[in-house]
């Protein structure tokens, strides 16, 4: 039997490719909301990043992160971000 393919995906704070189950996927909606996604299925644009707080500040700090969403990211945001690591 053939091996299943496992998704792979790379962080927008550190570069790391890692698997996709591995790491939080944040999501831009088509009304332009910005949130975290935990189901990884939802409709819109989304962007990964490693479950760090040290990944999440490179990500702002070079806005790697609002690049790949292609729009600004607000603050709070990035706070809701730092709350579902620390969990």
């Amino acid at each position: 039997m053939a091996e299943k393919k496992i998704p792979m995906r790379k962080c927008t704070g550190c570069g790391a490719v890692k698997s996709k189950k591995e790491l939080i996927r944040v999501l831009r909606t088509p009304e332009g909301e910005i949130k975290i996604d935990k189901t990884g299925r939802a409709n819109g644009r989304g962007a990964y990043i490693c479950d760090s707080v040290s990944c999440l500040e490179k990500a702002k700090k070079t806005g790697g992160l609002a690049k790949s969403l292609s729009t600004a990211i607000p603050d709070d945001v990035y706070e809701s971000l730092v709350k579902e690591m620390e969990k």
